[in-house]
């Protein structure tokens, strides 16, 4: 027999790399290219991102630095503005750049060096509300802070002007959008929610939370809208800060307020407190969801407030009725009823059974919460007595020496707002 060479040990090892058949696996120049295309990628989309940051950073850095250079520093730490910057801003207070009116003055929009868009109040010559009531809001402003509050960016007292200088908030009020049936339907039912609730959450930081307690006296004209749809309340010239021994209660000899906010008590007798705030409230939730003014208008087409309208369809049971009707119905019922609900305990007409802000807040948010049975709430004509027709829609009442009437009304001055 012949020795011969296994056939096993004859075979040659397979080189590294190589497959099952023998062949040799090299890198695939398709996947090199695949690997370093997406390299290139990660690396050129971390510089952008690197740029923008650094951009947005100096941006901001410029800004400020544009402060610290226009407003020095005044004794409320509330930076101070010169005049001659805010007229440039403002085109010398032009008639193109102004945004409304209210009984604090004129608003104008501006627009300072760098870009910042700012809102200018404009102190009237001829108001009521004079250098007390601006002293009283710059002191104010300056010690608040809250979301649902418009921030204050700055004042100027000089020559005859004075001026605060708000954010600016370009879907500007409530009552704008509100009550024009046009516009009213970009106020859908998540978004009408969402404004009730920011403002029960700002007056209640108002009434509680901030360092000063302060009752607002709030309206649907002085809750602005920002690019969000999200509320801010503002107009703090009538504010009143308490103190802490006077209970929270105050008496004045001066009623200033706009008809159809202003709790009985009041409009009646000068007597104010964290509980007439929880009136206007309670009136513009309901105003929120009939979307309806409760003023003289609506007075003299309904022959009743609409705080009394919404009150006896309550308790017929046909809530339904005084929904707005943009809205179709297109709304969550239980949130709409509960709101509806507090909007009704808010207006009661004895304070004393009128819920705080923070049961407000409380209610609004709770789905399980049992809701006590509302009380009638005031009748406003009673409150009136001139003709309805002489009756400007919105109107401010100034009491001093209160001589009563036939009607219990103690009102002497009537001046459009």
């Amino acid at each position: 027999m012949r020795w011969g060479v296994s056939p096993l040990l004859d075979t040659a090892p397979a080189p590294a790399g190589g497959d099952g058949a023998g062949h040799v696996v090299t890198s695939s120049p398709d996947a090199m290219r695949i690997v370093v295309v997406v390299l290139v990628t990660v690396v050129f989309c971390t510089l952008l991102y690197c740029i923008y940051c650094w951009r947005w950073r100096k941006r901001n850095a410029i800004k400020r630095s544009l402060f610290e250079s226009l407003w020095p520093r005044s004794s409320s730490d509330l930076p101070l503005m010169d005049l001659a910057s805010i007229l440039a801003a403002t085109d010398n207070f032009s008639k193109a750049n102004k945004l409304g009116e209210g009984g604090f003055g004129p608003v104008y929009k501006g627009v300072l060096r760098g870009g910042l868009e700012i809102a200018v109040k404009r102190l009237s010559a001829r108001s009521r509300q004079g250098a007390a009531e601006f002293r009283n809001e710059v002191e104010l402003i300056a010690k608040l802070q809250h979301r649902n509050l418009v921030r204050l960016l700055g004042w100027c007292a000089e020559r005859d002007e004075k001026l605060l200088i708000y954010e600016y908030l370009p879907n500007r009020s409530l009552d704008a959008i509100l009550f024009d049936r046009n516009k009213s339907r970009q106020l859908g039912w998540s978004t009408r929610h969402n404004i009730i609730l920011g403002i029960a959450r700002g007056i209640l930081y108002l009434h509680e939370d901030s360092l000063l307690k302060i009752v607002h006296r709030d309206k649907a004209s002085n809750v602005l809208l920002d690019d969000k749809m999200n509320p801010k309340i503002s107009d703090f010239g009538m504010a009143k800060i308490f103190e802490e021994e006077s209970g929270g209660i105050n008496n004045t000899g001066r009623v200033v307020g706009t008809y159809g906010y202003m709790a009985p008590e009041f409009a009646l007798e000068g007597v104010f407190s964290v509980k007439s705030d929880v009136f206007s409230f309670g009136v513009l939730v309901l105003e929120i969801l009939s979307g309806q003014r409760n003023g003289a208008l609506y007075l003299e087409e309904h022959h009743q407030s609409l705080i009394r309208g919404a009150w006896k369809l309550w308790i017929k049971d046909h809530a339904a009725d005084f929904m707005d009707l943009s809205l179709g119905r297109l709304y969550s019922r239980d949130e709409a009823w509960r709101c509806y609900h507090v909007g009704l305990l808010c207006v009661q007409e004895n304070p004393d059974v009128r819920p705080t802000m923070s049961s407000v807040l409380l209610m609004l948010i709770s789905d399980h919460m049992n809701l006590p049975k509302p009380a009638k709430p005031p009748l406003y004509t009673k409150l009136r007595s001139i003709p309805l027709p002489a009756v400007p829609l919105m109107i401010t009442t100034e009491l001093k020496a209160p001589s009563h009437s036939i009607n219990d009304v103690t009102i002497t001055t009537i001046e459009p707002r």
